[in-house]
């Protein structure tokens, strides 16, 4: 008798691996993966690629124009020459990241991640950083070229990085 009821439990956790494992899978199946890859000249203008992964990808030339990226990994990538305006990056960790030439106009940072991230000659008029933890140096950098209000969330690019 003591023997029956785990093997019941044991049995009814076999089930439930079998009908809602397939659904966790699924959903990992369907998320895009681009760590390690070296994207040149690409077009992602509009898509939607919440929770993706770019890590450690070399991303040159490309656009992701309104492209949605919320809660995507960026972590460690390169973006040289890239089109993000108004992309949404909400919630992403995008930490240690190089953003070179980019365009930032109107893209929204809130709550992302961008620790030791850098911003050579990119654009960020109307980007929206409110909550994001952004290094004090590169908030002192950023500031000196700050304008614009990002359309979508109504906040200054100066009011979202706390510039004087």
């Amino acid at each position: 008798m003591k023997l029956i009821k785990p093997i019941i439990l044991v049995f009814f956790l076999c089930l439930s691996l079998i009908f809602w494992g397939n659904n966790i899978t699924l959903a990992q199946e369907n998320k895009a993966n681009y760590t390690l890859s070296n994207l040149y000249d690409q077009n992602f203008d509009d898509q939607i690629l919440y929770r993706a992964s770019f890590a450690g990808a070399s991303v040159r030339d490309s656009s992701f124009r309104n492209a949605n990226l919320t809660k995507s990994i960026l972590t460690k990538s390169g973006f040289f020459q890239v089109d993000l305006t108004g992309a949404n990056l909400e919630a992403s960790l995008a930490d240690r990241v190089v953003f070179e030439k980019c365009n930032l106009t109107n893209a929204i940072l809130t709550d992302a991640i961008l620790t030791s991230s850098t911003f050579f000659d990119s654009t960020i008029t109307g980007a929206d950083f409110s909550d994001a933890l952004v290094d004090r140096y590169q908030v002192a950098l950023l500031c000196k070229r700050a304008d614009g209000v990002n359309p979508v969330t109504g906040i200054s690019t100066r009011e979202s990085l706390g510039c004087r």
